[in-house]
């Protein structure tokens, strides 16, 4: 008996002997785990340091090198502009100044802030180390120009241009033309507009406008060019377009098929020249037996000097 007693005892001895060891054992097993947090801990945050230094570093050494180098401060302003508008008010408009750091300067908000403006199509624009800011202007054309009543003092009008697109203007001021004086003589009147659809910088979307301007480029390149002169072009008919020309011939056109219609309206001209005729009406919207109106040619005036369009030769200029 005392045997198995004496057995028994030792057995719950190495027991807790065991139990102790395992105990030992979590501590080590937490030590090094917090050993382990502490050093990853610090070996971010010195890297996190690290970083930070070489951010704040990195950003005044450019700024030190680049962004406040007076060696790429804009000298000069190269400005090509195929219109009218000053070399002064493009600057005024892109925001540029003489002095600007070349390479800090935002060159798509240039161009966004340059292309913003109604009487500007596109620009390029473009750096030249060290001290060049290059920028390429194309104008949009005015083609025709619409009057609207402005029941304000002196009842005023509003004039509106518009370009081959239908894009709509207002006309330049002087103090923003390099061309004077400004006129816009030469440019075909549309009447019979809905005012409502007129809002500046956005293209007009009625189709009888769109069809007014496609007749406008079509009569340039037409055989009548340079015989008589458009004036004033009446939309206040539907499909067709009622034009008055500056001797006061009234030619009525459909919407469509426009260089047929200009090519028949030189063929009356010509049958009319032969007979000593001018024609003083003129249906061309019918496409068979077209009415016509006939008078004596001595008696409608002659075709004045039409005025000359501006310029759209490239000009540079260097500020």
């Amino acid at each position: 008996m005392g045997f198995w007693f004496t057995t028994k005892a030792r057995n719950r001895r190495f027991e807790r002997e065991h139990v102790l060891d395992v105990k030992l054992s979590s501590r080590q097993i937490n030590t090094a785990r917090m050993r382990l947090v502490s050093w990853v801990l610090g070996v971010s945050f010195s890297a996190f340091i690290l970083v930070f230094l070489l951010w704040r570093g990195g950003s005044w050494m450019l700024d030190r090198l680049v962004y406040e180098n007076p060696s790429f401060a804009i000298k000069v302003v190269d400005v090509q502009t195929d219109g009218v508008i000053t070399v002064d008010q493009l600057r005024r408009w892109a925001g540029v100044h003489i002095g600007d750091n070349l390479l800090a300067m935002d060159l798509s908000r240039v161009k966004r802030d340059l292309e913003l403006e109604p009487m500007v199509k596109s620009v390029s624009v473009e750096r030249l180390l060290p001290g060049t800011l290059r920028l390429r202007v194309n104008e949009r054309e005015p083609m025709a120009q619409i009057l609207q009543p402005y029941a304000g003092p002196g009842h005023e009008q509003i004039l509106y241009t518009l370009d081959d697109s239908g894009f709509i203007m207002l006309p330049l001021r002087p103090a923003q033309r390099s061309v004077q004086p400004s006129t816009n003589d030469w440019l075909p009147v549309l009447t019979g507009v809905n005012y409502a659809e007129l809002t500046p910088g956005r293209p007009v979307e009625s189709p009888q406008v769109r069809a007014a301007l496609r007749l406008i480029a079509s009569f340039e390149r037409s055989p009548m060019a340079g015989l008589v002169d458009l004036r004033w072009i009446d939309l206040s008919a539907p499909d067709v377009l009622q034009v008055t020309t500056g001797q006061g011939c009234r030619v009525t056109f459909a919407a469509s098929q426009l260089e047929t219609q200009l090519r028949r309206w030189r063929s009356a001209h010509d049958f009319g020249l032969r007979r000593g005729k001018a024609v003083a009406a003129l249906d061309l919207s019918v496409a068979n037996n077209i009415p016509a109106v006939w008078v004596e040619s001595s008696s409608l005036p002659p075709a004045p000097p039409k005025p000359l369009r501006p310029s759209r030769t490239t000009k540079r200029k260097n500020v």
